[in-house]
């Protein structure tokens, strides 16, 4: 059986009508399918498949150019990543010693008892370490009371008058700067 030309026309014919209708078909799945990754809003994923479906190429073209830029995936990772720089950012206390989180009105770390703050002499107010004046009350924080070893070897003579620091008569004080007194 020989095949005939006008038989060898319309199969090739029949055959790039499938794969030109496959191709049409694959565009209006593929652009809805892009939309619904990009967009919650139903009625823009099926006017993008009946815009490919009527236009074909064009209408794809068209959809490229003016499609969303992210996904939805993309935006949700974007916002999460966003909300992690923003908690680092935050100044989190944590223990010097052990690292581990403590809460910015802690004296001491509850897992290596590490002290942290130290309360005003005279208000007490939570303070840094480093601190020699409380910001509240203005109260030096340089004690001058002598411990016990220093006053066993420094014993006072009989007769003679010693004069402690006493932080309660700083009460109501304020501070004096003078000119030209840097730190």
């Amino acid at each position: 059986m020989q095949i005939k030309p006008e038989d060898l026309f319309l199969v090739v014919m029949i055959y790039v009508g499938a794969v030109v209708a496959a191709c049409w078909l694959a565009m209006i799945i593929w652009a809805y399918r892009d939309m619904r990754a990009r967009s919650r809003d139903s009625l823009a994923q099926i006017i993008v498949a009946l815009m490919v479906a009527l236009l074909n190429l064009p209408g794809l073209l068209i959809y490229i150019f003016l499609r969303p830029r992210e996904t939805l995936s993309e935006s949700y990772e974007r916002s999460l990543e966003e909300e992690a720089l923003l908690q680092d950012i935050e100044e989190k206390p944590v223990c010097p010693a052990c690292g581990q989180r403590v809460k910015e009105s802690w004296q001491a770390c509850p897992a290596c008892h590490t002290r942290l703050k130290k309360p005003c002499i005279n208000c007490g107010h939570v303070l840094d370490l480093s601190w020699n004046m409380c910001p509240h009350c203005t109260a030096s924080q340089v004690s001058y009371k002598t411990d016990d070893a220093l006053t066993t070897r420094y014993a006072p003579t009989p007769g003679r008058t010693t004069t402690t620091y006493d932080a309660s008569q700083r009460t109501g004080q304020a501070l004096e700067f003078v000119e030209g007194d840097e730190y």
